[in-house]
């Protein structure tokens, strides 16, 4: 199969703009999977709850979806997408998937990266494995990277692509996710954005690009530059993420040995 990231430049609170851009640049893609960033439809740096209330909208009845699933379905293809997902009173930073079929799943943000504990909720509904058919995807947002227990919580529900989608401002995620994907023997994509944001006399943040495919083994199979936009496609056989050895005595799922991993269970004190 064929899959791709995008890495864009969203103008913040350009909602309609920053779809229609997307939806222009993936027009004349061909794969069978795409990895979009995070919050690709609103941009990043929010001042205020309210302001995030406002640019959140419902999976998948808010516009975002609905263009998104649309072309999901005359296309042909699945996507991977991160935006404000609003239920209710609570606002959620969430990666959805769609298909040819529609709305496949959402997954909402475990690990919360610091001012996203003032405006959003926290995840709830744990990390999620979907059937695509040609391949099985996990998916993770940004901040995930930093928790090996992400990844590998995908890996043992069968991951054999890890979706990453992102707004990285720190330096070694992209590092990082070479080990993630080598420890888990999983594909791995991570679609991150550029350019800067500074917004209500907040420090700016400025973002990293480099985004990425790697396989199984942490080798790069395609890496976009820090100041890039666009989209790079690799073809890979899925069935790699299935076979765990490392050497041939050594599998990397069948060795481990949890009844010595008990403190991962703990509670933080």
């Amino acid at each position: 199969m064929r899959i791709a990231i995008y890495q864009s430049r969203p103008r913040f609170g350009a909602v309609q703009e920053n779809v229609a851009q997307a939806l222009h640049d993936l027009q004349e893609v061909e794969a069978d999977l795409v990895v979009l960033p995070e919050l690709f439809n609103t941009g990043y740096q929010f001042v205020s709850r309210k302001e995030l209330e406002d640019l959140a909208e419902d999976i998948p009845a808010g516009n975002t979806c609905q263009e998104l699933i649309a072309f999901s379905k005359a296309r042909k293809r699945y996507l991977v997408f991160g935006m404000a997902e609003k239920d209710g009173k609570r606002v959620y930073n969430s990666a959805v998937v769609t298909g040819p079929e529609g709305l496949v799943g959402t997954y909402r943000k475990v690990h919360l990266f610091a001012e996203e504990k003032l405006y959003f909720d926290l995840g709830d509904n744990g990390f999620q494995v979907f059937d695509l058919g040609p391949c099985r995807i996990g998916v993770m947002v940004c901040f995930d990277w930093l928790f090996p227990e992400s990844a590998r919580v995908l890996a043992l529900l069968g991951a054999d692509v890890i979706c990453h989608p992102a707004n990285l401002v720190l330096p070694l995620c992209q590092q990082a996710m070479t080990t993630r994907s080598l420890e888990n023997g999983v594909f791995s994509a991570t679609a991150n954005r550029i350019g800067t944001e500074e917004r209500g006399g907040k420090k700016p943040l400025t973002f990293t690009g480099r985004s990425q495919i790697l396989d199984p083994m942490g080798q790069t199979l395609a890496r976009l530059g820090e100041n890039d936009t666009g989209v790079a496609v690799v073809s890979i056989d899925p069935a790699q993420a299935r076979d765990k050895k490392i050497t041939e005595q050594n599998d990397r799922i069948a060795d481990r040995r949890p009844e010595h991993y008990s403190a991962l269970l703990r509670a933080p004190s």
